[in-house]
Order: C-alpha cells, then structure tokens, then sequence
C-alpha cells in the first residue's frame, strides 16, 4: 500500500480495513473541530482533511484491487485443479463464468481445447494469452511444446495430423456425410451392388 497515504493516517504496511477506517474517522473527527480555530491552526485542519479524505479513499481502493485479484487467482486455481482431475467439461463452465478474460483466462481455454485434442483452438487461445504477456514462460513454452507437437504430427500425416485443426469428432479430409456414421447408406449400396455381381457370375457359371 501507498507509504505516504499510511504515514498521513499514521498506519503501518500491515494495516488492515477496519484500522484504516477507525484511523480516518478518528482524524476527521479531530480535524473537523480544529479547522475552525484560528489562524494558521484552522488553515491547517482543513488542509488535513482533504488530505486525510485522500488517503482514505487511495488505500480502500488498493485494498479491493488487492482482494478482487487473489479472488481471481483463487478462481483460476480451482478451474486448474478442475482439469487436473478430469472433468472438461465442469472446467469450461467455471471458466465461461469469468467476467474478465485476460491472459490467464486464454491459457487455460488452451488447456481445455487441448484435452479435447482440439489443436488448432488451442494453438489460437494461447497466442491470445501471449500477446496480453508476452514475457509469460509458462505460455512460450506452452506455445513451443503445442507447436511442435502440430509439426510432428503433419510430418506423420497421420491421424492425427487430419484431425489436429478441427474439433474431436471431426475429420478435415471427410465430408459432412463422413462425421457420425453418416457413410452408412453408401456403404450398403456398394456391398448390395457386389453381391449383385457375385450372383450374376454364379448363375452364368451354373448354365
């Protein structure tokens, strides 16, 4: 907290809430008497006041940045410890409640389209977390490891290279009617159309 703000107050760096604000009421109290005196004992209480009103306001303030970023932080722990056990989807819905959505927020939405092997979506939400901290370790390295795993699997050209860009459940090389079984028909007018054959071969090889 402001070192000058606490000296008016006349409060240490350990000073709570409630001493804060049982130091401020008690001044205020003390310079409301006083800045009707005379001279320069008036000018001076008032002076005091405003500064003393200053003070107050400054430190309360910093006081609830300070409380609303360990909150945030507490938050982010618990969406991280919600992916460590598992549970993707409990993850996303504690991380979609989130009002602010800064570099943390990003990387951790990284986190969970990578569990869902949703590489691409991934790749995207960590280069969000980079531009907001840019100097993050975690996230480079985060961002080295996931890029070299996308330049493995395309030098593979396997599966997994097909699949890395899209969402699970999806191939980039299929079309519409190739996700969820949606090959099923064509598969049977090919295996009927087969079994026609055989047959026609056989009643010509029995005549």
């Amino acid at each position: 907290m402001n070192k000058q703000n606490l000296e008016i107050l006349g409060l240490s760096e350990s000073a709570t809430r409630e001493e804060i604000k049982a130091s401020y009421e008690s001044l205020r109290a003390k310079y409301l008497e006083e800045r009707f005196m005379d001279g320069d004992a008036g000018n001076n209480a008032a002076k005091m006041l405003t500064k003393i009103e200053v003070a107050y306001n400054e430190l309360i303030n910093e006081l609830s940045e300070t409380a609303s970023e360990f909150d945030a932080d507490s938050a982010y722990l618990k969406v991280e410890e919600t992916i460590k056990n598992g549970n993707i989807d409990q993850a996303q819905r504690e991380l979609d409640a989130f009002n602010e959505r800064g570099a943390q927020w990003h990387y951790l939405q990284s986190v969970i389209f990578y569990r869902k092997n949703w590489m691409n979506e991934s790749k995207k939400q960590l280069e969000i977390a980079l531009q907001l901290e840019p100097e993050n370790e975690k996230y480079k390295e985060s961002y080295k490891k996931l890029n070299d795993k996308l330049n493995y699997d395309a030098s593979r050209g396997g599966a997994n290279a097909a699949n890395q860009s899209v969402y699970q459940g999806q191939n980039i090389e299929g079309s519409p009617d190739d996700q969820m079984g949606g090959n099923f028909c064509a598969s049977c007018i090919q295996c009927c159309y087969l079994n026609m054959c055989i047959n026609c071969l056989c009643n010509g090889c029995c005549r």
